[in-house]
């Protein structure tokens, strides 16, 4: 019974889907949506985005608002509106707002029919959305960002890497001959933000190490992770400046753009704004996978492109968002080309000259062919409860910059890898306790 009325819930919105903009009949007069978004690190992304919104809400008999933020100021201003019980029908964040499933709509719907029209989504995407453990969609990812290195093709050659880093070991040992010949550091952030947040976990994951396991268990006080969280000591000390602990989610680009690191863990928007800036710096900027450690070769998306939509919509103001969600969706090819190849689709098949733009780049990369090496992408991307799921417990880690606050700690002297390791996992192991109390996180068996 339950599968036949899933079945019939997927077919009434792939009917939605098929029939597109059936006109201003489909919802009532005066419906209006309104979006919140973050400020695209790629500007060209929301000029598209806000016409597109505008050309969907005329051809739909929609009133569409879009306002940009700042993307540090997104789930701050979700909580507010959930706890108001009003706002924004539809709010894109940029990692998994699991923490946020009590109050939100479950989109299993939107979920189902996309991937009946367009397949099988990236695994990270997925990840980003499902959590297991309740059955639910709390939330659509409709896009996902690569992070890999972006490193100084002329430094690295002259360290005797023509190719940039491929291992930790490279990283330490071509970082730090960088830095001992030029004054160049690497440029891995260790301070309560975004890019740190990544950057360590994937030297943790390369080491082995986790937050948690595939049962959802935490695992992170471990051999594994205490190696990793020495290495990258180790590096801070012997090939990077302090500036790494006030590591901000605009330092990677500035300091590429500068010309002031040899080696950063990013997304290809700090390139695209040095491309704009300078062709020929741009050109001696490299790409490299996520590099390998003792356990394998792991990073993060650099984010997720995710929509919500909280419990307090309803009507045709919902019908609508949805509509809208998956129209977007089905208009992905525009979104990766306009985003500059920042925004990859969750659905693969909604963007065919993906491999032909990475092989030659259309917004004019020098060689064509420098974004190719995103072709192995799902080989090495994960998603932030890797190897488990990303439940709620997993998200509030994350906003809380246990992981990088942690390394600080031992890159600064403050603690020793073990004790700051321990102290780590005990916080952790609270938040998972109290997730899990709600039914909401599994595991607990050791």
């Amino acid at each position: 019974m339950k599968r036949a009325i899933r079945f019939l819930l997927v077919l009434s919105v792939l009917l939605a889907l098929v029939m597109g903009a059936a006109g201003q009949d489909s919802y009532a007069e005066g419906t209006e949506i309104s979006l919140l978004q973050w400020s695209h690190f790629v500007p060209r992304y929301d000029e598209w985005f806000d016409a597109y919104a505008a050309d969907w809400g005329e051809a739909n008999g929609v009133g569409v608002t879009v306002d940009h933020v700042n993307f540090t100021e997104l789930f701050s201003t979700l909580a507010a509106e959930i706890d108001a019980g009003e706002g924004h029908t539809i709010v894109e964040v940029l990692f998994s707002p699991a923490s946020f499933i009590e109050g939100l709509h479950d989109l299993r719907d939107i979920n189902e029919a996309a991937a009946a029209a367009h397949g099988e989504r990236a695994a990270t995407c997925q990840a980003a959305s499902y959590l297991p453990v309740s059955d639910t969609y709390y939330a659509y990812a409709h896009g996902y960002v690569p992070d890999p290195g972006d490193y100084d093709i002329q430094l690295w050659t002259d360290a005797g890497y023509p190719n940039g880093p491929a291992t930790y070991d490279d990283l330490l040992a071509g970082g730090r001959a960088i830095f001992e010949a030029t004054g160049i550091p690497v440029g891995i952030g260790m301070s309560p933000e975004l890019d740190s947040r990544m950057a360590n976990r994937a030297a943790i994951w390369s080491y082995g190490g986790s937050v948690q396991d595939e049962d959802e268990n935490v695992v992170l006080n471990s051999a594994e992770t205490i190696a990793a969280v020495k290495y990258l000591a180790q590096l801070q000390n012997e090939a990077m400046t302090d500036e790494v602990f006030g590591w901000t989610a605009a330092s990677n680009n500035q300091a590429l753009i500068a010309g002031e690191v040899s080696y950063i863990l990013n997304s290809n928007s700090a390139y695209r704004s040095l491309q704009k800036i300078d062709e020929a710096a741009a050109a001696n900027i490299g790409f490299t996978p996520a590099l390998a450690g003792p356990a394998g070769a792991y990073a993060s998306s650099h984010v997720w492109q995710i929509y919500v939509i909280p419990n307090y919509v309803d009507g045709d103001e919902l019908a609508a968002a949805k509509q809208f969600i998956l129209d977007h969706t089905e208009n992905y090819s525009e979104a990766t080309y306009y985003s500059e190849l920042y925004n990859f689709p969750c659905h693969p098949s909604t963007v065919a000259e993906l491999d032909g733009w990475l092989e030659e780049d259309p917004w004019g990369s020098q060689p064509p062919n420098k974004f190719e090496v995103l072709k192995t992408v799902n080989d090495w991307s994960v998603h932030l409860g890797f190897p488990g799921v990303t439940n709620p417990a997993v998200s509030q880690v994350f906003a809380e910059s246990i992981i990088p606050n942690m390394v600080a700690k031992v890159a600064l002297g403050e603690q020793s890898a073990e004790d700051a390791v321990a102290e780590a996992h005990e916080r952790v192991e609270e938040i998972f306790n109290e997730w899990r109390a709600k039914g909401l996180v599994g595991g607990g068996d050791m």
